[in-house]
């Protein structure tokens, strides 16, 4: 019984062990991967939504400072076609460690037509796990959240990088590859005005889908334009109306 007990006791040890070398492994994957190359600034970006060039909608996206390093990350969007409406929000809860994002929470939530769908993800550093209130945890190597890697894009395009990728936890909840291709500069003229822009290409590992997002230098790369195809067919396109940054609380927008 008591050869037993003793090896009992060095399994508990060697499991915690591993789960703290496993939280070691963790920090390193967060310093490779989403290393801020400038400080965060809290904003608000207001984008009209658009399909085949018909405009059906909003979407924003807004950063908090909620103090201590922490912050808050909302993406909203509202759009509708005669009877059909679709309204979904995602709001991600990380902090910002040694200039490293650190995701906390994810939460997404999709209205309207056809089925409803809502998703929290808890990402749990000490376990090396992100937990779901709703489905089986998944492994957690360091990946940031459906929309948290866009702030990263927006590093790595400062420091300029053309090709990088991410492995992510999508709004299902899912692991997923995208690879991030500069395509070029390009100037467009949207609801917020002319602004030039670097035009990326996010790879999916569906050939179905093609998603073709625009960075502005001049706004500290914030997202200014993003569209999405299915089979080749436009399935939305947002494009930035106004922009405020709340360091110097001014709102920017075309026509004003």
């Amino acid at each position: 019984m008591e050869m037993k007990s003793l090896k009992m006791v060095m399994q508990q040890i060697k499991q915690y062990m591993n789960k703290r070398l496993c939280s070691v492994a963790l920090t390193m994957a967060l310093t490779t991967v989403s290393t801020l190359s400038f400080a965060l600034e809290a904003f608000d970006a207001q984008y009209k939504a658009f399909r085949h060039g018909r405009e059906l909608g909003t979407a924003s996206i807004e950063l908090d400072a909620l103090g201590r390093d922490k912050y808050r990350l909302t993406y909203h969007s509202k759009v509708s076609l005669f009877f059909l409406s679709d309204e979904r929000t995602e709001t991600s809860l990380f902090s910002v460690r040694d200039d490293n994002i650190v995701p906390h929470t994810y939460e997404f939530v999709r209205t309207g037509t056809g089925k409803d769908r809502k998703l929290e993800a808890q990402f749990d550093a000490e376990n090396s796990t992100v937990t779901f209130a709703r489905k089986p945890p998944v492994d957690w190597n360091g990946e940031l959240d459906n929309q948290l890697y866009r702030l990263d894009v927006q590093q790595k395009l400062a420091e300029g990088l053309e090709q990088f990728d991410y492995t992510l936890i999508n709004y299902r909840g899912e692991k997923r590859h995208y690879g991030i291709e500069v395509l070029g500069k390009e100037t467009l003229t949207l609801p917020y005005g002319n602004i030039e822009s670097v035009k990326v290409k996010i790879v999916r590992e569906s050939k179905r889908r093609e998603t073709f997002a625009w960075f502005a230098p001049s706004l500290n790369y914030q997202l200014v334009r993003l569209q999405q195809f299915k089979d080749g067919d436009e399935q939305g396109d947002i494009r930035l109306s106004q922009f405020t940054l709340a360091s110097d609380d001014q709102t920017t927008a075309a026509n004003k």
